[in-house]
């Protein structure tokens, strides 16, 4: 029985059937990447699930003050990244749908519009998030502890009371710095909660043995910490306390139910302004601009106004970005203090995640192209314009990598000399990629993709991989350096393109 058209179901219904097509579009509605994903889910369910839940058999889990700090602290990171998502969500619903106008005029309450769209970004968030962790979870479910598919209804209650949460942060946002500015904060601001917990927990690696371990230390001091009854809800509630599990659902229903009666009203007059702010944004961005230099160096300037413009786009690599700094940080702490062992493997590291932001610009510089028609019947050659992008995804890198690479060669030569020799190849190598199977679309359209295509991605790890190994074993002087760096050329060149036949994969994409 089909809903009825403008009833709750329908409208939720409608709601995540746009974000069904917001995934297919990012992963390029190919059928092999879904068949990718499912085998992938699989392997990971039998190969890290199962074994998984066979050693939780022995294990029984009891309610301590040990274990209460450390389901409150997990609990904890997961509503970091689901909070993140929300404000980018919200975000999304302010700015790139341009819908809400056309929903308020309908006969449609605007509340029930409103909840709904509220409830299916939680409602989006508990399904990623159990995509992820349920082929561990199931497993351990059904071998070990059958209570503790409870923990799905604890993901649940954490969606629910993140997507609140979400809401609030953005509607502040945009109060607080108005709504010109509201998107890119909003942005940038999901990658900064999405990283924070990965930079707490490496609090041991960045500042050293003397700063502790985040877990160990937490767990060492959690008997000592005095803990409110309502602490024991979620590990009683992930425990499969049905009890528990009900306090907490409803505490989060009527935080969201909350959240949508205060926030009901202006969130339509927001909408409405934030339309009118981004079209002002665009008139007040339109000025002349000399074309000087020549077609190189124009095209190098237009792609890097073009990235300090949408920061919204950006942020999708700060999170990489977050990322190298640490790394970065450990490997000239390190060599500094001569411990020669660490070196090889941050040098490694260091270069597999610059390869990662160099893939994220060379992708966005190239393939996001609001006129490609235009480029290909200018009396520029192609080639003049590929390179001229290329350059503009490197700069930015460069820039985060040259003081970095000065101190480490200066502090050790070897190691840096090695580092910045594999940074450049992995660099350049993912750009390569980018060139070969690029996929050009309006820019507005890469926010909802979020990355490359799947094959691009796997290679793109592949040789990344490949090249900072051979970085690792040069930084350690070794003579095997030589194998990896020979299997990332092989692969480079097995999945090399012409020009024509960059051309007539590009004609075939549009059609």
């Amino acid at each position: 029985m089909r809903p009825t058209p403008g009833s709750t179901p329908w409208l939720l219904a409608h709601e995540m059937r746009l974000g069904w097509r917001g995934v297919l579009a990012r992963r390029g509605e190919n059928r092999r990447s879904g068949w990718v994903a499912l085998v992938s889910v699989a392997l990971v369910t039998l190969l890290a699930g199962v074994p998984l839940g066979f050693m939780m058999r022995r294990i029984e889990i009891t309610v301590t003050p040990t274990g209460i700090v450390l389901a409150d602290a997990v609990l904890a990171v997961i509503f970091s990244l689901m909070l993140s998502q929300t404000v980018a969500a919200a975000a999304d619903v302010l700015y790139d749908r341009g819908d809400l106008d056309l929903l308020f005029s309908s006969p449609i309450s605007p509340r029930k519009v409103l909840t709904v769209r509220f409830a299916a970004i939680a409602l989006n968030l508990f399904l990623v998030f159990s995509a992820f962790l349920g082929p561990f979870l199931v497993p351990i479910a059904l071998i070990a502890h059958p209570p503790w598919l409870a923990a799905f209804g604890v993901l649940a209650v954490i969606a629910v009371a993140a997507t609140a949460c979400g809401l609030v942060v953005a509607m502040a946002l945009f109060r607080a710095i108005g709504p010109r500015r509201t998107r890119t904060i909003a942005q940038v601001l999901s990658a900064l909660i999405g990283a924070g917990f990965f930079l707490v927990t490496q609090a041991r690696t960045i500042f050293g043995h003397a700063a502790g371990s985040v877990w160990s230390d937490l767990m060492a001091a959690a008997p000592a910490i005095p803990l409110p009854p309502a602490a024991a809800l979620p590990l009683k509630a992930l425990m499969g306390d049905p009890g528990a599990l009900a306090i907490l659902l409803a505490a989060a229903v009527a935080m969201f139910a909350g959240v949508n009666l205060w926030l009901g009203g202006r969130f339509a007059a927001d909408s409405a302004a934030a339309g009118g702010a981004e079209a002002s944004a665009i008139k007040a961005r339109t000025k002349p601009v000399a074309f000087t230099g020549g077609a190189f160096a124009a095209t190098v300037r237009k792609e890097l106004r073009l990235m300090a413009r949408d920061a919204a786009l950006m942020s999708q690599v700060m999170l990489r970005v977050l990322y190298l700094l640490p790394l970065a940080f450990v490997l000239l702490r390190n060599a500094g203090t001569r411990e020669t062992l660490a070196l090889p493997g941050g040098a490694a590291a260091l270069t597999f995640v610059a390869g990662q932001v160099a893939a994220s610009l060379s992708w966005i510089t190239v393939s996001a192209e609001d006129a490609p028609d235009l480029i290909a019947c200018a009396p520029t050659p192609v080639a003049t314009f590929r390179q001229a992008k290329l350059v503009a995804a490197f700069i930015p890198v460069a820039i985060l990598l040259t003081p970095i690479l000065g101190v480490l060669i200066v502090l050790n030569p070897g190691v840096g000399l090695a580092a910045t020799a594999g940074c450049v190849a992995t660099a350049l190598a993912n750009g390569l990629i980018n060139i070969w199977y690029q996929r050009p679309a309006k820019r507005s359209e890469f926010r909802r993709r979020r990355g490359s295509s799947w094959f691009s991605t796997l290679v793109e790890l592949l040789v990344g991989a490949a090249i900072a190994a051979a970085t690792g074993l040069a930084a350690a002087g070794q003579p095997w350096a030589v194998i990896p760096a020979l299997v990332a050329g092989v692969l480079l060149l097995v999945i090399r393109r012409t020009d024509a036949q960059i051309a007539t994969a590009l004609r075939a994409a549009a059609r």
